[in-house]
């Protein structure tokens, strides 16, 4: 027998041939179903790594990496602390801020919003805010200007416009001879942004400090800092060193504490997805074992005669395992392939059915963003691809060893 003859016929019996295309044709069809399982899995986990990637980028560029306030809600001497804040080598950039509830007018259109007072200065270095602003500038908030920022699906339900007034109503009032009247500010539109998630851009408006300052009669207090550290992994332990360092008992929490239950829900969906959609490679692989027990069936005679010409029972052995090899190991290279040129052209795609079909996939009300994102990883595509070849070459074990068991007497029988 010459060498490597066991690979020739493996290979041999895997194309098709005139005599007998069935079973050539449920080869590709097991090709087929490994190349899908493996893309679909692919596809999947960049869209769940994509949604992580982005709500961790979009929620770190509107809120602080870390954040302190004050018990009382009136942090004083707020000046000296951002400025020994900022000192600290591990802190990019401190500013202060006041966050408060108010009820925001424009016509016949109302909404609730969360109302945040800023130094449109400072804010630069702490947040991405300026950067996503469309309509305008945050840098147009000054002192006693009494404008504000709107997010775009807040200006779109109250249908405000740059330069339009709009009405901002406090709970909190004042008492007089008609009752309690609750207090108002006019403010005028000075910028819209679009960060891409429908939270901060249908509920968060931004003014300047001062203007907060006044509107919620904070005297010369703010509600807090936010920080921009170095190290966001670090934030946790920084903000903490940050504390005692400037001494005041102070509330401190981190962008790890505030959304860390938007992380855990991504990381768990992730596991869960991994496994289901592993079942289902899992189920493309175990095809193998059938197309290699009918081709053992089919080949019997050709079993027999190699035996009687010589070849050995681990030669028989290897010509299965190396025809379910091939159909596992084109299977899931077709299914990288076409799992990876599908996630880089992802959000190209979706467009194109959206406008085509005139569809939404993530509405902007419902999910956090309405984007839908990819993030490749090839960790998860070698992961992916080893376990699909292993799955594989575990499916050929069986159906190999039933033909290297074929007694070449009992298959000659009849022939």
């Amino acid at each position: 027998m010459p060498r490597w003859f066991e690979v020739w016929m493996g290979a041999r019996y895997v194309r098709a041939r005139t005599s007998n295309r069935f079973v050539s044709l449920i080869s590709a069809i097991s090709m087929t179903g490994i190349a899908i399982a493996v893309a679909v899995l692919i596809i999947v986990l960049s869209v769940v790594n994509g949604f992580e990637r982005e709500l961790k980028e979009r929620l770190l560029l509107m809120s602080a990496h870390a954040v302190i306030e004050d018990p009382n809600e009136g942090l004083s001497g707020w000046q000296e602390q951002v400025a020994a804040a900022a000192a600290d080598p591990a802190v990019r950039a401190a500013a202060p801020f006041i966050d408060g509830q108010a009820l925001l007018v424009h016509g016949e259109a109302l909404s609730g919003i969360q109302l945040r007072g800023i130094d449109p200065a400072l804010e630069n270095d702490v947040s991405g805010v300026s950067g996503v602003v469309t309509e305008g500038s945050l840098s147009s908030l000054e002192a006693r200007g009494f404008g504000i920022v709107l997010g775009v699906e807040l200006a779109t339900t109250l249908n405000a416009n740059v330069g339009d007034k709009v009405l901002v109503t406090l709970a909190e009032g004042f008492v007089t001879p008609a009752g309690v009247v609750p207090r108002m500010k006019r403010f005028t539109v000075t910028g819209i942004y679009r960060v891409g998630m429908y939270e901060f851009d249908r509920r968060l408006a931004f003014i300047h400090l001062a203007d907060a300052q006044k509107l919620y009669r904070k005297g010369d207090t703010v509600s807090g800092i936010r920080l921009a550290v170095n190290d966001i992994y670090s934030a946790p332990a920084i903000v903490r060193q940050v504390a005692l360092d400037l001494g005041d008992p102070v509330l401190v929490s981190d962008w790890t504490r505030s959304h860390v239950n938007f992380f855990r829900s991504i990381q768990i969906t992730k596991s869960i997805l991994f496994v289901i959609l592993l079942l289902v490679v899992a189920v493309a692989a175990f095809n193998i074992v059938s197309t290699l027990v009918m081709v053992v069936k089919d080949k019997q005679s050709d079993i027999a005669i190699l035996r009687t010409m010589g070849a050995s029972p681990a030669s028989v052995l290897k010509i299965f395992m190396t025809q379910g090899c091939i159909i596992g190991v084109v299977g899931t290279l077709a299914g990288i392939a076409l799992g990876v040129a599908f996630t880089i052209n992802l959000e190209t795609i979706v467009s194109f059915m959206e406008s085509t079909f005139g569809i939404k996939f993530l509405a902007a009300d419902v999910y956090f963003i309405s984007d839908l994102p990819a993030d490749l990883q090839m960790a998860d595509v070698v992961r992916i691809g080893g376990i699909a070849l292993i799955l594989a070459l575990a499916s050929t074990i069986y159906p190999a060893w039933r033909g290297a068991r074929t007694m070449p007497a009992e298959a000659l029988r009849y022939e």
